[in-house]
């Protein structure tokens, strides 16, 4: 894997997307697109979401950092499994539940638990054709549901590279400040693979948005989906555990009951027992103890969200205007309109976009996306 991206010259890509003068100053690959000129409107249409992904500067320099990361996992081990999910975000979880027996007493005991809502034994799982096969790259999937953060192809890769970034930041502050040696696999893995299974959940659809997500023990099912995934991927109990404290820490009984509750689904989704894995203490009422700190700087490198949800949803408002006045798209969830957003957004981010509009209003964002689209 390429070792050559690091994590400044990534961390630098938040102050780019807001203009092709400040891409020319600090990241040679988003001058190269800039000075590729805007594409016509008709040609973005055309795309699917794997060629916008692959076709953004930005989301192929998030894609080699996490490369680049991944190459950096100490245990050899580990770091095989951590690649080959990267490479293929395969649902195996899958595949001793396409079993009819195994998935009916799978989704009874999910349900008896109380970990799901209206979901059949048909329905409840995203749909998959083959356990073995992803439904889509890592690279080309969005960062999270159509109207939240990073919604577009090559969202995730953004999105999990964004969250590296500041979650290695947080490991080398604790370790300078208060000299602490965590384990720094696990708080990479953690990271790495908090949402490996929005590639599955939130599938591209016919109308260039993505799959709707359901609720699974009281949170995305993405996130118990994929903390099951590493279950049965064979990940360490520790960076499993760690992985789960992304949407919640265990400071306090309350707190800790909501990665209790989605090690506990995600262990029957798996077919372990949570307890003899080293997922949970004995008794299965609390992470095992004494708990570890690596899951605290999982869950606080995961906050990316705080920000990019509202500013997702301010910068899709915004491009919608723009697109009626500038561009004759009248619906904004149309096709037409869905694919414009994608190309837009996976060239320039949603918080670039916003900062973009924060600062220099409707006609710096408008001139900001003519850099990347035209009309015709």
């Amino acid at each position: 894997m390429d070792m050559q991206f690091d994590r400044r010259a990534f961390l630098r890509l938040g102050v780019l997307a807001g203009g092709v003068v400040a891409a020319r100053a600090a990241f040679p690959a988003l001058a190269a697109a800039a000075e590729a000129g805007p594409a016509p409107l008709s040609a973005v249409t055309a795309m699917t979401p794997v060629e916008m992904a692959d076709s953004s500067p930005l989301v192929t320099a998030s894609w080699k950092y996490l490369q680049g990361v991944t190459a950096d996992i100490a245990d050899p081990a580990v770091r095989r499994s951590v690649a080959a999910i990267l490479d293929n975000p395969a649902p195996t979880l899958a595949a001793r539940l396409a079993d009819p027996v195994n998935r009916a007493a799978v989704h009874a005991e999910l349900k008896a638990k109380g970990y799901l809502k209206d979901q059949t034994v048909e329905t409840f799982l995203p749909p998959t054709s083959d356990p073995a096969k992803a439904t889509q790259p890592f690279r080309s999937a969005p960062g999270s549901g159509y109207a939240s953060h990073h919604a577009y192809p090559g969202g995730l890769p953004v999105h999990v590279a964004g969250n590296m970034g500041i979650t290695l930041a947080i490991f080398d502050t604790y370790k300078t400040a208060y000299d602490l040696t965590l384990d720094r696999d696990a708080v990479i893995v953690s990271q790495m693979l908090h949402d490996l299974h929005k590639p599955w959940v939130f599938a591209w659809g016919a109308t260039g948005a993505s799959r709707g997500e359901q609720s699974l023990a009281g949170t995305g099912e993405h996130h118990v989906l994929s903390v099951a995934e590493s279950i049965v991927r064979g990940l360490p109990a520790g960076m499993v555990v760690a992985q789960a404290c992304a949407h919640n820490h265990p400071g306090t009984p309350k707190d800790e009951a909501e990665p209790v509750a989605w090690i506990t689904a995600a262990s029957i989704l798996a077919g372990v027992d949570p307890v003899t894995a080293g997922l949970l203490a004995p008794g299965g009422e609390t992470l095992p103890l004494p708990r570890r700190m690596e899951g605290f700087v999982c869950h606080l490198g995961d906050h990316d969200w705080v920000l990019s949800v509202p500013a997702g949803k301010w910068s899709v408002a915004a491009l919608a205007e723009l697109a009626r006045e500038r561009y004759a798209i009248a619906e904004a969830d149309s096709p037409q309109f869905n694919a414009f957003r994608n190309y837009v957004f996976s060239r320039a981010t949603m918080m670039g976009l916003y900062e973009t509009y924060a600062t220099t209003g409707k006609d710096g964002l408008a001139k900001a996306v003519a850099a990347i689209v035209t009309p015709v």
